[in-house]
């Protein structure tokens, strides 16, 4: 149970999940404002064209059922605008992610010379000083 516990708290707690939830507060906040910029471009509209004033009294009538199709096309109208500006939101992130330049490794350093090896470098350092 405390190993469920643990890999939840690494879950909840990784910066990918708090971006998420921030990014799902602000889309809550701007689809109040998105549905209040409808229902005023619908108000101009239903001002040129003399239709209903709101979409929520647009329906028509089959038999004794109204039914109210203004609703819908208001909510698919807010989709649609809030669907293009999140598309450009993460459009320009990924923008922003490929202009980031990317961290060079550092340069390895060569690994050590084994005992041999010095020793073998030494030799071959003193017979060039006899030939000389």
């Amino acid at each position: 149970m405390k190993n469920l516990i643990n890999e939840f708290k690494e879950f909840a707690f990784k910066g990918n999940v708090i971006d998420m939830a921030i990014g799902v507060i602000m889309g809550g906040a701007l689809g109040g404002v998105v549905t209040a910029v409808v229902n005023m471009i619908l108000g101009v509209i239903s001002a040129l064209f003399k239709v209903p004033a709101s979409l929520n009294e647009a329906a028509f009538a089959v038999g004794t059922v109204n039914i109210a199709y203004g609703p819908v096309i208001a909510e698919a109208i807010n989709f649609l605008i809030l669907t293009s500006c999140v598309f450009a939101l993460v459009k320009a992130v990924n923008a922003a992610r490929a202009l980031k330049p990317e961290e060079e490794p550092a340069p390895e350093e060569p690994a050590p010379k084994s005992d041999e090896a010095v020793l073998l470098e030494q030799i071959v350092d003193l017979l060039k000083a006899q030939e000389k």
